[in-house]
């Protein structure tokens, strides 16, 4: 309604889309590639005049000739086009173009060999389309359309018909002849679009969110819920403004500023997808996990187009919540359960050891239906077993664990405070965040020891860096990586904004970017400085795990970084939009096996200290970590739900 995405918080704790049980769409695989270090984000707010949406679509012209060729395409201003607009595209004789509808559906019945061979047909009638036949010149718009799905059809997951026409039309050398249109049932969220544009379409009408919509209006459910009443015109509207500022953002993360640059540029990793998948749809982007191919695609459009058109019901079937956002009973499973937290809950409030222990076993259990770390089996030999006396204590073993990065205004200040006292009583170290610390807490157990500067600078005085153990530079957030902290006004009190050293009641936005690093370069300046503030303290750098991060760590210990934090993509946050929460970001345990293994194979790893934080909450997590290459140990939704 306000045109712009739904916030969440608390990070992701539901299960990686190749170990869902549950039906999942194939957009679901792919987590967005984002810019840390090596080149910065984008602002997309205070740097939005550099930033566009408008895309020339259609056949181009030899870039290296001169003439008017090179006007005839048409101009889309945005990719999110409406259904007047689809209907115009396919009606169209502008400048005598033709476009192609090319049905995007396969029979109900068959078997996972027809998802394939669909895709090849897909493929063969596209490069048909753009050749032309005799008499007849070739289509300069591609229309991959499922609207045919009903009983008895099926859709072929619009993601996988793009990308699979968009790869073959590159190798035959015709993709520069047309444009390639998405009519797509299953596209409604920011990252399917921003999937459907990195993989090569040039607009996309999701038809079915449109009648969605259209239906909550008429019902009065939007108005029920906002107060306000709408026309159909403006519910589209607000709809298509919100995708459009979520793919800015998206955008934004790997410093790309124009939608003609993004398109094809395929910034994602594939979590899951096997070779056969990944060569047909998306040849150049990485998959180092596997898991489904083209069988398990199909079973789960089976599912989903039952659940659609029930055989043995003749009525309209009820929407299901799957339980992605929340947990749900049936839906997703979820680390954090009612059962889960009553349990910590109980063991924290009462110190009781068994009810811990009844709460890990729980959680240990929902980690094999959610996290990788959860398909893992320790290798256990008993003739090499030790004597417990020879094992590290507990009281060593806690000085290793720090709490999350959590800044004054996100949480209250008693919250803020007593994570301090409790890690200060066992000898841990808690984290300010972004939002400074009250210079009273510097002489007393509320002390945090980890200070941190992000981007914003909020309460970063010499004073604030002197009082620190480790100073640490935020490059990036796990539930939003590429993007800036936001505190809304009326969140910031007049003791916050003493804090930040701001104002009351306005509205602070931390920039994506570190407005003086552009380079590891000026990384090196920044963490010589910081040393300079505090020469007894340590300096530590913020990473989240994506494909490449082992790189950029051994960059960050080459600028004499002390310390580097490698966070997981589903950890939590204050507020981010879902899209970041749920499509950004890789689990800590690729980022930190592949940042121990970089640093060890470049003769790096004495250097620094390694850490990782993530939604880590059992001795299990921890010894896992431990064992991929971690020193040290970040929690925060655990703590919070404690307290």
């Amino acid at each position: 309604v306000g045109g712009k995405e739904a916030l969440g918080s608390m990070g992701n704790d539901a299960p990686l889309a190749v170990m869902s049980d549950k039906p999942r769409l194939a957009f679901d695989y792919f987590k967005q590639l984002f810019a840390q270090v090596t080149n910065p984000p984008i602002d997309p707010i205070r740097e939005e005049m550099v930033m566009s949406l408008r895309c020339p679509v259609g056949p181009e012209a030899n870039l290296l000739e001169k003439g008017p060729e090179h006007c005839a395409r048409m101009i889309v201003d945005h990719p999110i086009i409406t259904m007047e607009q689809m209907q115009a595209v396919k009606d169209s004789s502008y400048r005598g173009w033709r476009a192609e509808v090319i049905d995007c559906t396969m029979p109900v019945g068959g078997s996972s060999d027809d998802l394939a061979e669909a895709l090849l047909r897909i493929c063969q009638e596209a490069s048909e389309a753009v050749q032309g036949t005799i008499g007849e010149d070739g289509a300069q718009v591609v229309v991959l359309s499922d609207k045919m799905t009903g009983p008895d059809r099926m859709p072929i997951p619009s993601l996988l018909a793009a990308g699979a026409v968009h790869q073959h039309l590159i190798k035959t050398k015709q993709r520069a002849k047309s444009a390639l249109m998405v009519e797509a049932g299953d596209a409604r969220e920011v990252h399917d679009f921003a999937t459907l544009v990195g993989f090569g379409a040039d607009g996309i009408c999701p038809y079915v969110a449109y009648e969605a919509l259209h239906r909550m209006n008429d019902e009065g459910y939007i108005s029920a819920r906002s107060g306000m009443a709408f026309d159909t015109d403006e519910i589209v509207y607000k709809y298509r403004n919100a995708a459009a500022k979520g793919l800015l953002k998206v955008m934004s993360k790997m410093g790309i500023s124009t939608l003609q640059s993004y398109k094809g540029a395929q910034v994602f990793e594939a979590v899951g997808l096997e070779d056969e998948v990944m060569e047909r749809c998306f040849s150049g982007t990485a998959s180092r996990i596997k898991g489904a191919g083209f069988d398990a695609l199909y079973m789960d459009v089976c599912a989903l187009h039952e659940r659609a058109f029930p055989e043995l019901n003749e009525e309209v079937p009820a929407m299901v919540n799957p339980g992605h956002f929340h947990y749900r009973n049936d839906g997703e499973a979820h680390l954090n359960t009612p059962k889960g937290m009553v349990a910590l809950q109980t063991a924290a409030r009462t110190n009781n050891r068994d009810i811990y222990k009844e709460y890990s076993r729980h959680v240990d259990e929902q980690n094999k239906s959610v996290t990788l770390r959860g398909l893992m089996k320790l290798r256990v030999d008993p003739s090499k077993a030790i004597s417990i006396d020879e094992v590290e204590p507990a009281s060593n073993i806690v000085k290793r664990f720090n709490t999350g990065a959590m800044s004054l205004g996100s949480i209250s200040q008693e919250t803020h405070e007593t994570l301090a006292t409790a890690m200060n009583s066992i000898k841990g170290r808690s984290n300010t965040g972004e939002g400074g610390e009250d210079p009273k807490r510097f002489t007393d157990n509320r002390r945090s020891a980890i200070k941190q500067v992000a981007s914003g600078r909020f309460g970063v005085t010499s004073h604030y860096l002197a009082n620190s153990d480790q100073i640490q530079i935020k490059m990036a957030q796990g539930a939003k990586p590429g993007e800036g902290g936001e505190l809304p006004g009326f969140k910031v009190t007049p003791y916050i904004a003493q804090s930040r050293m701001t104002t009351p009641g306005v509205g602070l936005i931390s920039p994506p970017p570190h407005h003086d690093i552009y380079s590891i370069e000026d990384l090196a300046q920044l963490i010589h400085d910081l040393k300079n503030a505090q020469p007894s303290g340590e300096v530590s750098v913020k990473l989240v795990s994506e494909v490449g991060v082992g790189i950029v760590a051994a960059g960050v210990a080459k600028a004499k970084s002390d310390h580097i934090t490698i966070s997981g993509g589903d950890g939590g946050t204050g507020a981010a939009a879902w899209t970041g929460v749920k499509g950004c970001g890789l689990p800590w345990e690729l980022g930190i096996a592949e940042a121990q293994q970089t640093l060890v194979v470049n003769g790096l790893r004495d250097r620094v200290t390694l850490q990782t934080d993530g939604q880590l909450k059992t001795g299990r997590d921890v010894f896992i970590a431990a064992c991929l290459g971690a020193e040290e140990f970040g929690f925060a939704t655990a703590p919070l739900i404690s307290l």
